[in-house]
């Protein structure tokens, strides 16, 4: 890597640096049997999986009339936190963002995760020494990124032609075209790589292919 094409990166957490795909599908799997309702393969979930989650839960077959999705979510993230521990960073993320940082690159990380415990998270995966700012939602419920993308694009004065989203997400395509920057995406994460290759976006396989791209 003699060269990189961004100054500026911005990187989703969930899937694209954190590798948390199957904590994710087993914590559901629980609420789903909980409520009697057909579990979900990782497969499935990479089909169905969404943004703003709450369409992903009625695609899974939970009904608001008899329960909340205020109460879903409110289950799912208290499994989620008590577990997500056990969970590890995708292979070669602490090279590449020290590497990164090395050639001046300015680092972020955009997260639809509740803001404190993502810095939380960063900073017990020794992530946060690499990043210039950090921006969460302001609650668990995982609605949507782009107004937080705004925001930080427009605090730190970042050249919209200069910067670059990772994620792995199709909201992610829709978040960068949204503020005007380029994207890469990941089909190891929470997508499939049929689902991302539809926008048309450079989609990558594995965590050491974003370099090539950068």
């Amino acid at each position: 890597m003699s060269k990189i094409k961004y100054n500026y990166i911005v990187w989703d957490w969930n899937g694209t640096l954190f590798d948390d795909l199957r904590l994710c599908v087993d914590i559901m799997n629980n609420i789903l049997k909980r409520r009697n309702l057909q579990s979900i393969s990782i497969e499935r979930y990479k089909q169905v999986f969404d943004f703003p989650v709450k369409a992903y839960y009625q695609k899974l077959g939970f009904d608001f009339e008899k329960e909340s999705f205020e109460n879903l979510g409110t289950e799912f993230i208290e499994g989620y936190n008590q577990k997500r521990f056990e969970c590890k960073l995708h292979d070669s993320v602490h090279e590449l963002l020290h590497l990164l940082q090395g050639k001046g690159v300015k680092q972020f990380i955009l997260s639809a995760r509740e803001h404190n415990k993502l810095l939380d998270d960063l900073k017990y995966f020794a992530i946060y020494k690499f990043i210039e700012d950090v921006s969460g939602l302001d609650n668990h419920f995982a609605g949507g990124k782009v107004q937080l993308a705004k925001k930080l694009l427009q605090k730190h004065n970042i050249p919209l032609t200069e910067c670059v989203l990772i994620g792995d997400t199709v909201h992610d395509a829709e978040v960068a075209k949204k503020v005007g920057i380029d994207c890469i995406l990941v089909s190891y994460g929470h997508q499939s790589y049929e689902r991302l290759s539809i926008t048309g976006l450079p989609t990558v396989h594995s965590f050491s292919e974003i370099a090539n791209y950068l």
